[in-house]
């Protein structure tokens, strides 16, 4: 890809390209990572990072990019938040690692009373320390398998859990993801989740009805042909489905799926990889619903870049004994001084109520676009997690993959970085930093670049 350098014409700082994209440095790069790579990551554009402060992310040549992806939802504080920095650069001349599998170190319990006081359900709470939202979803299905002595599980189509072999059973967003590397994990029935842009053609009123209908299809159908509720033991949701889509799940169902798991003795576990740690302008997206969990996963956001993922239960629930999980990695010191620094930032700087104020500026912008421009079919999300969905045409809704695409390749030309996700959906994920202005930038890009595709 060769193009022309676009500025961003705007009065505040913004994108500096400075090459043709790829520029020279780039292009070298890229040969070597086509030669030793692993072909199966998924690249959207030829970014070569070499640094990132805030929002802004450099790449070998010299081009400056507003990061609106937040290395994909992880850098919840922007690029290196100097108070990150600095907690990471002390730890690891203290102390980098010591295995809490074996041993036991202070960092441990400090950063599960914060995590406590912030916790989406009645604590007490215990916590499972891994390295990545997978671990975090590995380490729920065994534990609610081992606490409720039952096998089988229910998760929803379009969801992204993980890729190693018990999340990516319970994944069920792109075929891809689950090529060739059959038999999963057995005991795990997917249904429909509430796409109420895609399932019900009403108001309001149908699509309440239409998310209940999703809900109460575990009791109507699934609990009276293929599964006996009492060998269910958990139902894992996202409350805002990430790699899916950007797809909000609508209060009455989550508050259904919480009567049901109630009412037969079954776990929920909400997926708070993506959309925990304040990216909703709460600390989790459940909370906007009320509903309790009784099991939480998170990770990319919670350590601002360094890989950490948790696990957080009610304590009567993590009840396994010594052995029965563990990892060594899991809650590295180093990993821990960043997460509690990160929540730190978010508490210090406001950053839960600039989620949810810049949030919605950004919906307000956009909110006449399905009138405005012919390929977007929906503006969707909560606080700054937002999904942009492009179709081929607003009547059948047919999913616009390719114009996707080329709207995001567009973007990165003009010095944004947006990402995909679901099937067309354009994901806008920036760090909670970020300023109505910088929005303001971006969404003027974005909007340019879905112009240019139509014209």
């Amino acid at each position: 890809m060769t193009t022309k350098t676009m500025p961003v014409k705007t009065a505040i700082a913004g994108p500096r390209l400075k090459t043709a994209l790829p520029g020279p440095n780039a292009k070298r790069i890229l040969a070597g990572d086509e030669k030793y790579v692993s072909p199966s990551y998924t690249r959207s554009y030829p970014l070569v990072a070499k640094r990132g402060r805030g929002l802004v992310v450099e790449d070998v040549d010299g081009n400056e990019f507003f990061d609106f992806s937040a290395g994909i939802a992880v850098v919840s504080t922007g690029h290196c938040h100097p108070e990150v920095v600095a907690a990471i650069q002390k730890q690891a001349g203290e102390l980098i690692h010591m295995s809490g599998t074996d041993f036991y170190y202070e960092g441990l319990v400090t950063l599960a009373e914060r995590l406590s006081e912030i916790a989406p359900m009645p604590g007490p709470h215990k916590f499972y320390y891994g390295n990545s939202g997978t671990e975090a979803i590995e380490c729920a299905l065994k534990l609610a398998r081992y606490h409720t002595k039952r096998q089988q599980v229910i998760a929803f189509l379009g969801a992204f859990h993980g890729r190693t072999m018990g999340a990516l059973s319970l994944t069920a967003s792109k075929p891809q993801q689950k090529r060739r590397f059959a038999p999963l994990v057995p005991g795990v029935t997917h249904i429909r989740y509430p796409d109420v842009y895609r399932g019900c053609e009403g108001g309001p009123q149908d699509a309440e009805k239409f998310a209940l209908g999703c809900a109460r299809y575990i009791e109507d159908k699934l609990f009276k042909t293929i599964l006996a509720p009492e060998e269910v033991a958990a139902i894992f949701v996202e409350p805002i489905q990430g790699e899916g889509g950007y797809v909000v799940a609508p209060t009455v169902f989550m508050q259904e799926l919480r009567r049901i798991c109630d009412k037969h003795g079954i776990l929920l576990v909400v997926d708070e990889v993506q959309s925990g740690i304040g990216r909703t302008g709460k600390w989790f997206a459940v909370e906007h619903t009320g509903v309790h969990p009784d099991i939480v996963c998170m990770a990319k956001g919670i350590a601002s870049g360094m890989p950490l993922g948790i696990t957080m239960s009610k304590a009567d629930i993590m009840d396994w004994v010594p052995g029965s999980h563990a990892s060594t990695f899991g809650g590295n010191p180093v990993c821990i001084a960043a997460a509690l620094a990160t929540l730190d930032v978010i508490e210090n700087e406001g950053l839960l109520r600039n989620s949810q104020q810049v949030g919605d500026h950004m919906m307000k912008r956009m909110a006449e676009w399905p009138k405005k421009h012919k390929i977007v079919g929906d503006i969707r999300g909560r606080g700054l997690m937002i999904g942009v969905d492009i179709v081929k045409d607003q009547e059948t809704r047919e999913y616009g993959a390719a114009e996707r695409d080329r709207i995001v390749e567009a973007a990165f030309e003009r010095g944004i970085l947006f990402l995909g996700c679901g099937p067309s959906t354009i994901r806008i994920a920036p760090p909670l930093i970020v300023t109505k202005d910088e929005a303001d930038v971006a969404i003027d890009v974005l909007e340019e670049s879905i112009a240019s595709l139509e014209a």
